[in-house]
This record gives structure tokens, sequence and C-alpha cells, in this order.
């Protein structure tokens, strides 16, 4: 019997294709994988980078459903953007592409 594993859109899979085709944002979801969920700041200072080049990144990857953020407070009143990877997992078979490929709505003569 066949698995039955969601499908993914043909939109989404080039979004996320984009959005890890980039060292930068790849350090990103090594780094949240490893240290668990971070706040923009010190996200930025283990990278490496800064924090409006990090804001471009995470933007990226949250469009694409890589990561998640929440707004908090901290202890002493300070608004802290908070960020974690998201689950996902993606099969980059022939058959799961020629799948998505079906649902493509992105018009590539641009």
């Amino acid at each position: 019997m066949k698995e039955n594993k969601p499908l993914i859109e043909g939109d989404q899979l080039l979004a996320i294709l984009s959005a890890l085709a980039n060292p930068h944002r790849l350090r990103i979801i090594a780094a949240l994988a490893a240290g668990g969920r971070n706040y923009v700041s010190q996200l930025a200072r283990d990278i490496g980078i800064s924090r409006p080049l990090l804001h471009l990144h995470l933007q990226k990857l949250e469009q694409a459903g890589l990561v998640t953020s929440r707004l908090e407070l901290s202890h002493d009143g300070k608004a802290l953007n908070y960020f974690e990877t998201a689950a996902f997992a993606v099969a980059l078979t022939p058959e799961a592409i020629a799948e998505a490929v079906k649902s493509l709505t992105t018009n590539l003569e641009k």
C-alpha cells in the first residue's frame, strides 16, 4: 500500500528552494536548529551579520514557512522578536517535483 504523504504545492516548493539557496539563510536555520529559539539581536551576533540583513533573511525564511516568529516582552519591558525553526520536511524526488509542477502558478515568462 502506498503511503499518503502530504503533497507540496509547486509555488511553496519554489519558495522553500529559493529561501534555502543562500548561505546566510542556511546558517540561520542551522543556528536555530542547534540552539533553539532566539531573538534577533542575539541571533545576529551569533551568526555574525547585521540585524537589518538578518531581518531580510528571516523574512524570506518566514514567508517560505521555514521559521516562525513571536514578539514577546522581556522582564524589563523590551520587545523581543523570537524566531525558531518550523517543523518541515521536503522530499526532493523526481516524483515529488513532477507532482509539485502540476500546481505551479508562477509565471516564468516575466
